[in-house]
């Protein structure tokens, strides 16, 4: 890898919070919260909890591996180098074949609130072009895109809750997670499991470490940073749902913050706006961080190793962030993928698996968390596979069969 052209650093830390922010911030904080609510009620504000103690145990691992490992690639990285090349790659696999189906499962999002009846497909496929050419001119051009992202989807999201609080007909009582929450236990991890999908994003900024000034100082700091301010972004507006909602209404809409803010309201196009451009910022960040992996893998050959050129002039990973494109949009012709991705979900849930396994394995002298966190994160990622539908995990484990025999031959 060391004679590979590498990326340019431009990156600050303010920089890699916001892709941080926009990777969560995607269009799962405007419909989460609807099968959140089906399978716990209000309930699910225990499975907010928990999706955030397990998440933060993942951030933990895979900060304290990017500042030993500053070079794109995240968990592909760091597995092949804590536990073998098996391992990483089994990483790397889930995530570039899952991703690449969540930039396709996003553009079409997009395109559904942004487009007139009958548009949606080449509206989707124009997004996807265009996000594409951002991230070609260099990662500086997509932090600055998505700064903007983030600032669009905050204001909408702070209105659309100000809309609702003073609009609707908030009950307090209503937001009680034990007189309110059904399903049980099950019913917690469920939703626990749900919500983590739908801010699990902040892997995107350990990807991006061959791009960070002074990442190991920097990217320890961001992962927390960003995953915290997003936390208490979903508390938020879990929490105003209910109120205004109820937990019986809110598992019947699929339009949550629509719903909440009221069908004729001034703030109705508001949560509309929000919702495509958050479906945006997830899309950005998702071609970087599928491009930057793709990247890493195309360098020790577990992909084509033509991928693995770097453009002279904007520094990024052109030909992998191209392929991709051209994937994507193949997807979006052919696949309606806004509905749960069951592989995806699983490769995700093996990806931070492998994050927690890798840290584990780091001596004393690049430990920056305490052992018990990577534990808990590594048993959160299992308990919450367990908690897949059978035929979420069975689409999984076909995915990486696939995958463990194209490495095979490959090799």
């Amino acid at each position: 890898m060391a004679q590979e052209p590498a990326l340019a650093r431009r990156l600050t830390a303010t920089d890699v919070v916001l892709v941080g922010l926009g990777s969560m911030i995607g269009a799962g904080v405007f419909a989460a919260f609807t099968p959140a609510a089906q399978a716990a009620g209000a309930g699910l504000l225990i499975g907010l909890l928990v999706a955030a103690a397990v998440a933060y145990a993942n951030a933990t691992s895979s900060a304290q591996l990017a500042a030993q490992y500053p070079t794109s690639g995240g968990t592909y990285v760091y597995g092949r180098a804590e536990l073998g090349p098996w391992w990483g790659f089994l990483a790397g696999w889930g995530f570039v074949i899952g991703k690449t189906a969540s930039c396709a499962a996003m553009a079409l999002t997009f395109a559904a609130y942004a487009a007139p009846a009958g548009w949606e497909k080449p509206v989707a496929v124009t997004a996807v072009i265009a996000l594409t050419a951002v991230n070609y001119r260099g990662i500086t051009r997509t932090a600055q895109l998505t700064r903007v992202i983030v600032a669009v989807v905050l204001l909408a999201l702070a209105l659309a809750v100000v809309a609702a609080l003073v609009g609707g007909d908030p009950q307090w009582g209503r937001v009680n997670p034990v007189a309110g929450g059904h399903g049980g236990a099950l019913g917690v991890l469920q939703s626990a499991g749900l919500l983590f999908f739908a801010f699990a994003g902040y892997a995107r900024i350990a990807t991006l470490g061959e791009e960070v000034r002074d990442p190991g100082r920097v990217i320890p700091r961001a992962i927390p940073t960003a995953l915290g301010i997003v936390v208490l972004i979903y508390a938020l507006i879990a929490v105003t749902l209910l109120a205004v909602l109820g937990a019986e209404e809110l598992a019947q809409t699929p339009q949550p913050l629509a719903a909440a803010v009221g069908p004729g309201s001034w703030a109705e196009p508001v949560v509309r706006i929000g919702a495509a451009v958050s479906s945006l910022g997830a899309l950005l960040a998702l071609i970087a961080g599928v491009g930057r992996t793709s990247l890493a893998m195309a360098r020790e050959k577990d992909l084509p190793h033509w991928l693995a050129a770097v453009h002279p002039r904007f520094s990024v990973p052109h030909r992998a962030e191209i392929t991709l494109a051209v994937l994507v949009i193949a997807l979006v012709l052919t696949v309606d993928l806004r509905g749960a991705i069951g592989f995806s979900s699983f490769g995700v849930l093996l990806y931070y698996l492998i994050a927690n396994l890798s840290a584990l394995r780091q001596d004393r002298a690049h430990r920056r968390f305490p052992k018990w966190l990577q534990v808990v994160g590594a048993v959160g990622c299992a308990v919450l596979v367990m908690t897949l539908p059978p035929t979420a995990v069975l689409a999984g484990v076909a995915v990486f069969a696939v995958g463990g025999l194209y490495r095979l031959l490959r090799r």
